[in-house]
Order: C-alpha cells, then sequence, then structure tokens
C-alpha cells in the first residue's frame, strides 16, 4: 500500500533543447548537464527559444515555478506557517495517474518524490477550485515550457486538448502542446510539455489557459476532468544592452551577450523583482527573496495575519485588520460578548449558548452545581456538598465544617416554637 501526496499537477521548466524523451520534448533535459557556459537568455518566442541558460539561472526559476506547481492543489491562502499535503492510501497501482517524476522536482528542489495531480484515477481535489489561479505568483519571463508526464496503466484512456488559449495575444501567443492534442493516454509513463511562445517584441503579463478533458474507453470523463488551469505568463522583450553591465542590479551578473542573468530569488530585464512564494498577501509587497513588506494593519511572514488595535479577548485571534476570529460561545468585534446569558459560574467558560465548561467538581449550564466528591475533601460532608477549595457547602439545615451539625429553632417572643427563625450558619 502506498501513501502518496497529491500536491501539484505542473513542473514548470526552461526549454533549452528541442530533443524528445520518449517520444515529446523535454523540457529540462540539459539541466541535468549543469553545463557552465553562459548562452544567451534571448526573446521567448515560439521561433526564437534561447538554446539553453546557464544552470544556475534554470535552477532559479525552476525551482520558483515548482513552488508554483505545487500550490495548485494546496490550500493557498495561509493563516498559519505549515503547509501540508492532501494524501490517501491506495493499495492500487496501475490507473490513470499525471505527474512530475522524482529526477525532475530532486533538480528543482533538492528532494526526490513523485509529485500527483491525478494518483491511480483520482484527481485532486484542490486543482479543481476555481479561484486557486488568483492566488498563484507569475510565471517569470525566463520559463516558458510546462512538462507533465503520465501513463494510462493496464486501462484505455483518451484525452483531448479542448482549450490552449491565451487572453492578450499580442503579449503572450496561445500555447502548444508536443504531442497531438487528442489521442490515447500512453499505457507507459511518458513525458510531454506545454510550451508557453511570448510574441518575443511585447512586455506585459497575460493570462492563458490550458482545458484537459480525460475519458474512459467507454466515452465517459474520468471525475475531475477536464482540468481547466488558468495562469499568467510574464513576457519580456529581452535584447542585448550595451549598458547591461551597470544596469544590472540585485548582484545579476552581465555575461558576454549583454543580457543580465539574474541570481536565486530574482528576475525582470535588469534583475529589478524580487521572488516570494507565496505572495505577499493582503497588498504586501515582496522586497527581497521571500521578504514581504506588509501594509498597515498587517503582519506576517506573507502579510497573512492581522493587526488589532484593540486586543481580542476570551481568547479570540486576530486574524485581519481590526477583526477578531472568536472562541466559540463568543462574539463581536473583540469577541467581548458572551452567548451565555447568565454567566459561567466559578471560572466556567462559555462553549455555546448558555452552556458552560465547568471546571472538575461542577457542573450544570452554568456551573452552579457541585458534585459530592469524597476525594476532594479530606473527610466527606455529611450534609453537603465538597467544593473545589477543599471546602463543604451545607444543605438547607445544616452547618459546621463537616456539616454535621443541625440548626437549632428558635422561638419567636410569644414562646411559640416554629420557624420564627433559625440561627445563621457558621
Amino acid at each position: 500500500m502506498k501513501n502518496r501526496a497529491i500536491v501539484g499537477s505542473i513542473a514548470i521548466t526552461d526549454p533549452s533543447a528541442n530533443r524528445t524523451v520518449n517520444g515529446s520534448a523535454s523540457c529540462a533535459e540539459k539541466l541535468t548537464a549543469g553545463t557552465d557556459k553562459h548562452k544567451r537568455l534571448g526573446t521567448l518566442g515560439a521561433q526564437t527559444m534561447p538554446e539553453t541558460t546557464t544552470a544556475t539561472g534554470q535552477q532559479q526559476a525552476l525551482a520558483l515555478l515548482l513552488t508554483l506547481t505545487v500550490a495548485l492543489t494546496l490550500p493557498v491562502v495561509v493563516h498559519s506557517r505549515q503547509e501540508y499535503y492532501y494524501t490517501y492510501q491506495d493499495p492500487y497501482d496501475d490507473d490513470l495517474s499525471l505527474w512530475i517524476n522524482e529526477q525532475q522536482v530532486k533538480i528543482f528542489s533538492g528532494v526526490a518524490m513523485k509529485i500527483y495531480a491525478i494518483d491511480n484515477g483520482r484527481v485532486s481535489p484542490h486543482i479543481r477550485d476555481p479561484n486557486f489561479s488568483q492566488y498563484l505568483p507569475v510565471i517569470p519571463s525566463e520559463v516558458s515550457c510546462v512538462n507533465f508526464t503520465w501513463r494510462a496503466g493496464s486501462k484505455k484512456y483518451y484525452y483531448n486538448f479542448d482549450r490552449l488559449m491565451s487572453v492578450d495575444e499580442n503579449i503572450l501567443k496561445p500555447p502548444t502542446i508536443s504531442i497531438k492534442t487528442t489521442g490515447r493516454v500512453p499505457k507507459n509513463a511518458k513525458e510531454f510539455s506545454v510550451i508557453l511562445p511570448c510574441s518575443g517584441n511585447v512586455s506585459g503579463i497575460a493570462m492563458f489557459s490550458i482545458g484537459l478533458l480525460i475519458q474512459t474507453r467507454k466515452g465517459k470523463p474520468v471525475p475531475g476532468t477536464p482540468l481547466r488551469i488558468k495562469l499568467r505568463k510574464e513576457c519580456a522583450h529581452r535584447g542585448p544592452d550595451p549598458e547591461c553591465d551597470r544596469k544590472c542590479a540585485n548582484k545579476g551578473v552581465c555575461n558576454e551577450d549583454k543580457i543580465c542573468q539574474c541570481p536565486e530569488g530574482y528576475m525582470g530585464q535588469y534583475c529589478q523583482t524580487a521572488l516570494c512564494y507565496p505572495q505577499c498577501m493582503n497588498g504586501g509587497n515582496c522586497t527581497a527573496p521571500g521578504t514581504c513588506s506588509c501594509p498597515p494593519g498587517y503582519q506576517g511572514r506573507h502579510c497573512e495575519g492581522g493587526i488589532c488595535a484593540e486586543k481580542c479577548l476570551n481568547g479570540g485571534k486576530c486574524i485581519q485588520k481590526d477583526k477578531c476570529e472568536c472562541t466559540k460561545g463568543y462574539y463581536g468585534l473583540r469577541c467581548e460578548y458572551s452567548k451565555c446569558v447568565i454567566p459561567c459560574l466559578h471560572d466556567g467558560k462559555c462553549r455555546g449558548v448558555n452552556k458552560c465548561r465547568c471546571k472538575p467538581g461542577l457542573s450544570g449550564d452554568h456551573c452552579q452545581i457541585g458534585r459530592r466528591q469524597r476525594s476532594t475533601c479530606k473527610r466527606p460532608c455529611k450534609h453537603g456538598l465538597c467544593q473545589p477549595n477543599h471546602t463543604c457547602a451545607c444543605d438547607s439545615g445544616w452547618y459546621g465544617r463537616l456539616c454535621n451539625q443541625r440548626e437549632k429553632k428558635r422561638r419567636n417572643i410569644n414562646g411559640v416554637g416554629g420557624d420564627a427563625g433559625r440561627l445563621p450558619k457558621k
């Protein structure tokens, strides 16, 4: 039985070669060779794609975009600094799967593992979220190819890329793929690529979308498909600049072709743009790699947390600017109001409408009832209840440290017995 993490669906790489692997184009093939030769990062048009880049430049862009792909299936709005995976166990390993292989992931992140979008016929639920694209960073201009690996296993599946479009073709041409747009998913694992060709002479950011329908041999769509993926791609005209050597920022290096090669964590024609992932939230700005400058009222590594001018009460947490998230049983701007109309007694905590969580030794909706507990008092209360402070609360008509003395009746002024008065408890 295998326990798999379904945390992504796309490997984004820099296409430095047009050679094929298993009959399809490989965008990352030359990265594994670790070339040291500085090559030109030219215009990213379909006919002028760069021959190669340095290993450092590739790893910079690839590592960034790998984190983007992981976000495709992560709950992206972060209210804590924890990251987690959607996992399940499946005893079978011979059905439709779509993933990034261990070798690619290790090149990008240094960790050898498979990242699945579809595993044994099951689509990750988060990739179907129609709003996920708005939380993702823009694909840098240096990166212009997206790699997938898939296999059908023992069953027959047929695919159809029914959508390959660019919203702004002046900036980005429609995406192309290295295989036919329709056909049969290969039985054994094979790799294919989605190429993102910039127009080559216009700078800007364009939205593009990819649609993938997968059906069984009976024409029934695989649950969760068609996949609808929308992403944003940056395109930049990056021709040679004679003044490159004095314009490259953030320790970028002007290569022999007069083009800036950026260090890890920066992008842009002159390496002027820092990269943050996840993106800075709530209007924050990425001022350095992985560092966000938050607007007033927000805090946290990614500006995901709020700052409240007044402290949240009763265990509430500040989640946005001047907004508290209250614990169960409380409400109000500062969680100052209790849902318990009658206050909880003896330091009890309100946990619902008129429901209190009581301390040991007490019970009742408002913690008003004690329980007879010999274990909390050294000697048992004869006619009373043992309290949390280890003293006895006597029943009516009894008094004393152990509630073992009966109250005496007084006679009234006429000498008539009755309930004219009782001696007070001592």
